[in-house]
């Protein structure tokens, strides 16, 4: 199956036929080796396929046998060649060589190859980027055992949904401790629980690499957040943290409001549906009255009711040297007033937006204000003054490239008076302008200027 640019496997398939083989372990350029395993777990792989490395997908799929991995990048790199072949060792397959040869190309077609089950295991814990591919406790002994060997070249994990329990958690933990290469480790839609949630915690207090985490739907409750927040305390690199899904409860958002206290790397903090009431948002709110470096929290599905809301908005208020660009609490109706509020709030700090559900008693003639497409008054101002669109944004960001972070657009677009535009027009543009990546990107409007 054709894969997207970040590869998963889905439970990758192959023919019944292929564990029922003789027994013998048949590979590639005709090597043979003998092997002791039941018939149900003989690996059978056949005759290895032309050399040459397909560039083009092809138009059809021939086999159940199939596995074909495409991206637009390189996919390996000198350690993941390495995690392959201590993966083979591990789970007793011999390496595929066409594999190994090709493994550097950003395209490779495994087709008829015969993988079964542990081979495709063996190649799915060398991609790391593979998902769902029920990895469990040997996988993950496997990749810590590689990993603490701190010669790998890799920087990303992707894990997700690998039935990792507490015992994975605690082998992750211990590679990631001395292990310092890692920027990116995704464990979300997996198993781990409070006991996780300590060993997390004792490898973010000594971790100095890690710089996105995502421990999205798993199972920590009150005792695993706030074992985890103790680490976060002290941590100096992490980013970016999902930890949504989970059940942190008024006394982790508490343990959270601790983190933002003292923390002054975290810039992106999702605990959406992590039942947090307005008794939570009082503590996490006295931690986002100090800090200088969360730009993005997402709240969303929290039973908050106005009154929460506007805690939140009034501790960014009282922080003049909060960097905070994006609240998510869009499941929250609010009142005329609570908007009279944030309209003070981002007079004080302009890059903020606050996305909430809707306002209570909103007035038609306003709903039509907020709503008009705020490109056709650029485009209009643009006439007027005999400029191009692409002009009047390229006006302004001081450098004049035609990209700037999502914060410094919406400020700017807030503070300049050539165009009449309020902060929910400015996010009607944004949802055209903004590349999901934290930037906004208006060099696609070249085109339409030539």
């Amino acid at each position: 199956t054709h894969v997207p640019p970040r590869p998963t496997l889905p439970g990758a398939c192959w023919d019944e036929r292929l564990t029922t083989g003789p027994p013998g372990i048949c590979v590639d350029e005709g090597d043979t080796v003998s092997a002791s395993q039941s018939s149900d777990e003989t690996l059978y792989c056949e005759a290895e396929a032309p050399t040459v490395v397909e560039k083009e997908k092809p138009g059809q799929e021939s086999s159940e046998t199939d596995l074909e991995i495409e991206d637009t990048e390189k996919l390996f790199t000198t350690g993941q060649k390495e995690l392959y072949l201590e993966a083979c060792r591990l789970v007793g397959v011999v390496p595929v060589s066409y594999f190994i040869r090709n493994m550097e190309e950003p395209y490779v077609n495994l087709n008829h190859h015969g993988l079964g089950p542990y081979g495709t295991k063996a190649i799915a814990i060398a991609l790391v980027n593979i998902s769902n591919n029920n990895l469990g406790l040997e996988g993950a002994r496997i990749l810590s055992e590689f990993l603490q060997n701190n010669t790998s070249s890799l920087f990303s994990l992707r894990l997700s949904g690998n039935n990792f329990k507490e015992e994975s958690a605690e082998l992750f933990c211990q590679a990631l401790s001395v292990n310092y290469r890692i920027r990116t480790l995704d464990l979300s839609h997996n198993q781990l629980s409070d006991k996780a949630g300590e060993y997390l915690g004792q490898m973010l207090a000594l971790n100095s690499g890690l710089q996105s985490l995502d421990l999205s739907w798993n199972h920590f409750c009150i005792h695993g957040a706030v074992a985890l927040c103790n680490g976060l305390r002290v941590n100096v690199a992490l980013k970016k943290l999902d930890l949504s899904m989970n059940s942190f409860g008024n006394e982790g958002a508490s343990a959270l409001g601790e983190v933002l206290r003292l923390n002054s790397s975290l810039a992106y903090l999702d605990v959406s549906c992590n039942d947090i009431s307005n008794e939570g948002i009082t503590k996490l709110s006295k931690g986002l009255e100090v800090n200088e470096s969360l730009k993005v929290l997402k709240l969303f599905l929290n039973p908050i009711s106005m009154d929460g809301a506007l805690l939140l908005i009034l501790s960014i208020k009282r922080n003049p040297k909060s960097k905070m660009e994006d609240i998510d609490i869009s499941n929250v109706l609010v009142s005329e007033q609570f908007v009279k509020t944030l309209d003070s709030v981002c007079a004080i700090h302009p890059q903020l937006d606050v996305l909430y559900k809707a306002v209570q008693g909103l007035s038609i003639k306003k709903t039509l204000f907020t709503w008009t497409n705020p490109m056709k008054l650029i485009q209009s101002y643009a006439e007027q003054q005999k400029i191009s669109v692409l002009d009047f944004f390229r006006s302004l960001n001081p450098s004049g490239e035609m990209r700037m972070p999502v914060g410094e657009f919406r400020k700017a677009m807030i503070q300049q008076n050539k165009v009449p535009i309020n902060r929910y027009q400015v996010r009607e543009l944004m949802k055209r302008l903004d590349e999901k990546t934290g930037m906004v990107d208006f060099s696609f409007l070249k085109m339409a200027k030539s």
